[in-house]
């Protein structure tokens, strides 16, 4: 009997856990899947899906991790000059591609708290290394985190703390781009 409860007790956890990760467009993001299989069912994501495809990070991001992806919105992709996204997409930009795309992914696993505290820790500003070697600068205004891209270009966090299987995903709002 001891054993049913615990059962029962440890199932009713696992699902108020898994009811404190946000939606994602329009979708469930399951802590037990990893970023891409996440990334997949998001409404809001398709172009950026399309992108790591095109850039050959699939097996990168479904990797063991952990991550921190900040992930732009297919919005985000959208604010950049018309035909940028399509002449991102082929084949003869997959280095350009993948360096953009890495400039989102962060080899850690930073939720939203962490980075708060490490600003803190650094006296209101920190300065996040990115796999594609973009230095980022993270700040924060109550609970909105911004971050700062190479070109000096704000970007927000607008939903936080999707907790990952291999990491945390942070949806932005604008695409971090490299200074080139």
């Amino acid at each position: 009997m001891k054993q049913i409860a615990l059962v029962a007790a440890f199932t009713a956890f696992a699902g108020a856990a898994q009811a404190e990760n946000p939606m994602v467009g329009g979708a469930p993001m399951f802590a037990t899947k990893n970023i891409v299989e996440n990334a997949v069912n998001s409404a809001d994501h398709t172009t950026l899906v399309a992108a790591v495809q095109a850039a050959g990070l699939v097996e990168t991001l479904q990797g063991e991790g952990p991550f921190t992806v900040f992930a732009p919105t297919n919005a985000a992709f959208d604010r950049l000059q018309e035909g940028t996204v399509e002449a991102l997409l082929q084949p003869e930009a997959k280095d350009q591609l993948t360096q953009v795309l890495t400039c989102h992914v962060v080899a850690a696993d930073a939720m939203s708290g962490a980075i708060k505290g490490m600003v803190d820790d650094d006296g209101g500003m920190h300065v996040v290394p990115t796999l594609g070697g973009c230095m980022l600068k993270a700040t924060y205004d109550g609970d909105r985190i911004m971050l700062e891209d190479e070109r000096g270009r704000t970007i927000n966090v607008t939903i936080a703390d999707v907790e990952q299987s291999n990491g945390v995903i942070h949806v932005v709002d604008r695409l971090i781009l490299p200074a080139m």
